[in-house]
């Protein structure tokens, strides 16, 4: 007597990520139940296993696991493209924006993002952002599942307003208690959520900006609630030399020594790191979030990932912010990461497709502490799944024989525009690539309309005369 189940998924090109490969079969399918994978294999074997609620045909696509970002500020979707082709990016482009940005136009920022990059496949979205209500729900609401870090830092009110680059920032011991405080809190209520698509993981920004005794509590707080630290490490030559001149050490040395490397921690960037460093980060358990998309643009530099996986760490792939990196779509982060990495080494064969697309499936979901929940296709895992059409021109021919083409496609030829089904824990948001769950237009309109808000409060700030693409403007270049 066949069993009964919500879906079954049939005849695809099937990438399970089981194994050490991509774990391929042919004319596959997908058996899900509620929010679980409860069986996988050929279409013959499960359809005469199981008698589904309804049948999806993926005839002609591939059907992968959700795509996976590790590393996120989506509310910066709503300043897009206005933080590159500059140096100091942050203090020369964004601050302008940062000290401007109402919790309308982040939500509106988020909302944006969340469609933007769900629509291209990402089921997982390890967003980093200063809480403000309504951040969480626009996740619980939509149906994805997110990993939410709330951001942590002892910075004045005000932030970096007033501070000129080679000056030691002030840090503020009663601003840093305050942003602990309501990291715990957002903690309290969202970690779990939503039948656990919700997770939470706490976030000092970076070691530069708390400091040592707030850092520890910061991690002793989350070894108690069983929390992951989500922090930018060695990110930029700013952060070294803030710490050399507060501590007389590089980031790698000072985390070290105050204990901070551990498999608690996932360090996002070490666009600084050197190759020693990388690998003692590496070797001790903690994971790392690579950016290549966004650390390309605003800082020109290739991160270490290659040395961070050869020394045994987990890589997980990030879009970080499309203030800077201008979208935040994991196709995209894909296809930058495998090429940056085969440039910097002049080697052909490092990063393989099969390697950046694992990266963005089942390691990077053993990278955030969830490999046992998500990342690959198998029975008792969530059913996070996306379905890619390959009949599209810039994915077709498809070929099986003498090589199969289609992981090398994914890759390298497609845009995530191809993505035509996306199922988080059972449920089907985006079907023939529209999302069911959110009105697009009207997410779209207001993001315009909040943007254009923020434009004009940063217009009216005479700091946004120092900002370097101005010069650009003037010279007819934008």
């Amino acid at each position: 007597m066949p069993e009964s189940i919500d879906t079954l998924i049939v005849h695809a090109h099937l990438f399970t990520m089981q194994g050490d490969g991509v774990g391929y079969i042919a004319d596959g399918a997908v058996a899900v139940r509620d929010r679980w994978i409860v069986g996988v294999g050929s279409t013959v074997e499960l359809q005469a296993r199981f008698q589904p609620r309804q049948t999806i045909d993926a005839t002609d696509c591939a059907v992968l696991p959700g795509l996976i970002d590790a590393h996120m500020h989506t509310p910066w979707a709503i300043a897009r493209g206005v933080a590159q082709d500059v140096t100091n990016w942050m203090q020369k482009a964004l601050a302008p924006y940062a000290r401007h940005l109402t919790p309308e136009a982040a939500l509106a920022g988020t909302r944006l993002n969340v469609v933007e990059a769900l629509k291209t496949g990402t089921t997982t979205f390890g967003d980093y952002a200063t809480p403000v209500p309504g951040w969480a729900e626009i996740f619980e609401d939509i149906g994805v599942r997110a990993r939410l870090t709330p951001t942590i830092n002892a910075l004045p009110e005000g932030g970096m307003a007033g501070w000129k680059v080679g000056d030691l920032y002030p840090l503020d011991p009663e601003a840093g208690l305050k942003a602990i405080d309501k990291a715990v809190a957002f903690a309290q209520a969202w970690h779990g959520a939503a039948d656990h698509r919700i997770t939470v993981m706490f976030g000092p920004q970076a070691p530069d900006m708390l400091d040592r005794e707030q850092l520890l509590l910061v991690k002793r707080l989350a070894a108690r609630d069983g929390l992951m630290l989500h922090m930018h490490v060695a990110q930029g030559d700013r952060e070294i030399e803030q710490m050399l001149i507060r501590y007389g050490k590089r980031t790698p040395q000072y985390l070290e020594q105050i204990g901070y490397l551990d498999d608690q921690l996932l360090a996002v960037h070490l666009t600084e790191a050197t190759d020693d460093e990388t690998e003692m980060i590496a070797q001790s358990g903690a994971s790392m979030v690579l950016c290549s998309g966004s650390i390309g643009i605003i800082d020109g530099i290739v991160p270490p990932a290659h040395v961070f996986r050869q020394a045994g760490g987990r890589v997980a792939l990030g879009s970080d912010q499309a203030a800077g990196n201008n979208c935040n779509n994991m196709f995209n982060e894909m296809k930058l990461t495998a090429l940056f990495n085969k440039i910097k080494y002049r080697d052909p064969m490092r990063m393989p497709a099969w390697t950046v697309l694992r990266m963005a499936t089942i390691e990077g979901a053993r990278a955030i502490g969830l490999g046992d929940e998500i990342g690959s296709l198998e029975p008792g895992k969530q059913a996070d799944l996306i379905l890619v059409d390959l009949r599209a021109l810039n994915l077709t021919p498809v070929l099986e024989a003498p090589v199969r083409n289609i992981v090398p496609n994914l890759v390298y030829a497609a845009s995530g525009h191809e993505v035509k089904t996306v199922m988080v824990a059972g449920r089907v948001l985006v079907q023939d690539g529209k999302v069911l769950t959110v009105d697009e237009a009207a997410v779209r309109e207001d993001a315009q309309i909040q943007a254009e808000e923020l434009a004009k409060l940063v217009a009216d700030d005479p700091v946004h005369t120092e900002m370097d693409l101005l010069v650009a403007m003037e010279n007819g270049n934008l």
